[in-house]
């Protein structure tokens, strides 16, 4: 594989969630101004923009939450620990997102069984015909990509050195 391909792969990885949920906001009001226009213009909607809307906002929802979890800019309550020395600040830090993952990886299995059954059983989208298994696959992945991104975020920082950073970062906004 070249290393420009190589370069474009990474790329992609890195950026992932940016893409997909930009491109998913964009479909949404995409749909939502040619309703507004059509309206406006014409006196009625056109039906399945409410419903590719609506499927894009799930989209953007479950796309861009491994996204803010990659950045570490998921609102957290950390002002109970602040007292703390750093590295049992850190020790905290490390078992509460323990049990996001968990957490994430229970709801992703849930969701999992629901969808499944929907892909079974397929229910169609009444004005686009879509398959509503598929739109809904979004939300198992989605639990599952922010779990991966979290991990991915501490294997970096272990890596790096920076792991207690985590917690200092933390500590300096509040200061500010």
């Amino acid at each position: 594989m070249s290393n420009q391909t190589t370069s474009l792969i990474r790329k992609l990885y890195d950026h992932f969630e940016e893409i997909l949920s930009v491109t998913c906001v964009g479909v949404m009001v995409a749909c939502l101004m040619l309703q507004v226009g059509a309206r406006w213009v014409t006196g009625s909607g056109v039906p399945w923009t409410e419903e590719l809307s609506r499927f894009a906002f799930l989209w953007t929802v479950f796309s861009a939450a491994p996204l803010v979890a990659k950045q570490c800019a998921h609102v957290r309550i950390s002002a109970q620990y602040l007292l703390m020395p750093p590295k049992y600040r850190l020790g905290f830090r490390i078992f509460t997102d323990f049990l996001w993952i968990c957490f994430n990886l229970y709801i992703a299995w849930a969701s999992w069984q629901v969808v499944s059954s929907g892909l079974l059983y397929p229910e169609l989208s009444p004005t686009l015909k879509i398959v509503r298994g598929y739109v809904e696959l979004i939300i198992p992945f989605g639990f599952v990509l922010m779990s991966w991104r979290i991990l991915e975020n501490y294997y970096i920082r272990l890596k790096n050195g920076t792991l207690l950073h985590l917690v200092q970062e933390e500590f300096e906004m509040v200061g500010k």
